[in-house]
C-alpha cells in the first residue's frame, strides 16, 4: 500500500494531537486512519481489561447491528473465554494474531460455535498494551471473511509498528478509564463484579478446585492433552476429571457445559 511521505506526516500529526483530546473517538479515528495507510482491515475496536470484570469499550467502528454482536453480547460474558482477554490479563505486550494465542481446540470449541462464529471474522489481530497495576488495553483489528485473513507481509508490518502503536495508546490512556456509569440493574450487577475473578466463576458448582480448573480450560478450547500440560498431569487424569464433572453437573457434552456457563453468567447479571 503506497503512502506519500506528506500524507504519512499529516496523519501522524493528527494522531499525536488526538492523544491530548478527552474523546477516545477522536483518537480511535486518528489511529484507524494512520493504520489504514499501511494495512487494510474492516473493523477496529479498543477494549480495556481489568481481571475478570466487564471490559469497558473505548472505541469501535461497528454499525449498531454489528456492535450488538461484537460489543454488547461480548460484554455480557463471552469475553471470559476470549483468548485476547486471557492474553491481556496475562500482560502480554506487542502485536499478536488470534491464531498465535488461541488454544489448540479453540476453533472447535462450543464458545467458537455459539458466539465467535457470529462475528464472521476471517482473522483478528491485536496490539496488547499493559498499563499500571493489572490493567491492559487491546487495539483489535479485524478482517471479515469477504476480505480474507491478514497476509504475511501485513502481519510483519503491523508487528513492526507495534512499539509506536503502544506508545500512542499509552499517551492517550496512561491508566484504564472507568466503565460508563451503570444505568440498569444489569449494568450495576456487572459493574459490581470488579472483584469477580476466574477462580470464582464456578463457585456455584459442587466441583473440586481441580475440576473447576478443567472446566475453565475446556471452555476456553483446550484439548485433553493441552489441559494435561497446563495442569501438569497425565491425559488420563484429565479424562477422569471430565467424567466426574459431567456426572456431577448431569450433562453429557461440552455443549451442556457451555450451557451451564451461560446460566452462571445470566444469573450473575440479573
Amino acid at each position: 500500500m503506497s503512502v506519500s511521505r506528506s500524507d504519512e506526516y499529516n496523519q501522524l500529526a493528527t494522531l499525536i494531537a488526538s492523544t491530548r483530546e478527552t474523546s477516545g473517538e477522536l483518537f480511535g479515528k486518528a489511529m484507524v486512519g494512520w493504520l489504514r495507510q499501511h494495512v487494510s482491515f474492516d473493523h477496529c475496536v479498543i477494549f480495556g481489561y481489568r481481571g475478570a470484570s466487564r471490559p469497558p469499550l473505548l472505541f469501535e467502528t461497528f454499525s449498531p447491528s454489528e456492535s450488538h454482536v461484537f460489543v454488547a453480547l461480548y460484554q455480557e460474558g463471552p469475553y471470559l473465554l476470549d483468548p485476547f482477554h486471557h492474553a491481556a490479563v496475562e500482560r502480554k505486550e506487542g502485536f499478536w494474531r488470534m491464531r498465535e494465542l488461541a488454544p489448540d481446540r479453540f476453533y472447535a470449541s462450543e464458545y467458537y460455535r455459539s458466539y465467535y462464529s457470529q462475528t464472521r471474522l476471517a482473522e483478528e489481530v491485536g496490539f496488547f498494551v499493559p498499563l499500571p497495576g493489572k490493567d491492559a488495553l487491546v487495539v483489535s483489528l479485524m478482517r471479515l471473511h469477504a476480505s480474507g485473513p491478514f497476509g504475511t507481509a501485513d502481519a510483519r508490518l503491523l508487528r513492526d509498528m507495534a512499539p509506536a502503536v503502544i506508545g500512542f495508546v499509552r499517551l492517550r490512556w496512561p491508566v484504564l478509564p472507568a466503565d460508563e456509569p451503570a444505568e440498569t440493574k444489569q449494568d450495576e450487577a456487572i459493574a459490581a463484579a470488579s472483584e469477580f475473578e476466574r477462580a470464582h466463576i464456578w463457585k456455584s458448582l459442587s466441583l473440586t478446585p481441580r475440576e473447576k480448573q478443567v472446566v475453565d480450560l475446556v471452555l476456553q478450547g483446550h484439548s485433553t492433552e493441552s489441559i494435561a500440560r497446563a495442569m501438569r498431569i497425565v491425559p488420563g487424569t484429565v479424562k477422569v476429571h471430565r467424567r466426574n464433572i459431567y456426572r456431577k453437573l448431569k450433562i453429557k457434552s461440552q455443549a451442556g457445559l457451555f450451557a451451564r456457563f451461560v446460566e452462571i453468567i445470566d444469573a450473575r447479571i440479573r
